[in-house]
């Protein structure tokens, strides 16, 4: 499917706003948030300009796939490390094993179902944590409530690995144009969300 002028203008502003949460965003956190929160928005950035360039066929290439499971462990990583001291090592543990599952299944030619379930058991770790985290903490008052908009963040970036995903599951719950038509959008609001949540929160 041909990628739209308009898909392609919203992706690269979902670019614009990763490179400006890796230079102006994260500049007063610790060095591990700041390593991980840096790598979460530089591959999200890549992924953007991977999608404008070569268009909706990169989403196919397990390139892309392995890309976009860093997005979600990395911010993930980086908001456990900043706020919940006590599962530090316990979650980066996972995030380690977790990416060297779905890169060493994306990465080796397989007939199963195995590749589609482990990125979704991936991502879906990763979302929830990223969706039920700072909700938590803006309801405790531990952060503003408007941290709450990185939650909302959490949950589009689990629908998105979920969309990503059900295109090798042969059973999609949309037509792969409206999965395709509506991704960019998508991926934009998750952006627009996380920059939010954290400059306001």
């Amino acid at each position: 499917m041909k990628m739209t002028a308009l898909n392609r203008v919203l992706l690269l502003i979902t670019v614009f706003l990763s490179a400006y949460q890796i230079v102006v965003g994260i500049d007063d956190l610790s060095t591990a948030p700041i390593i991980a929160y840096t790598i979460a928005f530089g591959a999200l950035l890549v992924a953007g300009l991977l999608l404008i360039i070569l268009g909706f066929d990169v989403l196919d290439s397990p390139i892309v796939m392995i890309v976009s499971t860093i997005i979600p462990l990395t911010l993930s990583l980086g908001l456990v490390w900043e706020h919940s001291a006590s599962f530090r090592t316990s979650y980066l543990i996972f995030a380690i094993i977790g990416f060297t599952a779905v890169t060493l299944t994306r990465s080796i030619p397989m007939q199963n179902k195995l590749p589609t379930i482990m990125i979704a058991f991936v991502h879906g770790i990763a979302g929830l944590t990223i969706f039920l985290l700072p909700i938590i903490l803006s309801i405790q008052g531990v952060m503003k409530p408007a941290f709450s908009l990185v939650g909302i963040g959490g949950a589009l970036i689990s629908f998105d690995g979920l969309l990503l995903s059900i295109f090798k599951t042969g059973k999609p719950i949309l037509s792969r144009d409206s999965t395709l038509q509506i991704f960019p959008g998508l991926l934009l609001l998750m952006t627009i969300c996380f920059v939010a949540g954290f400059k306001y929160g």
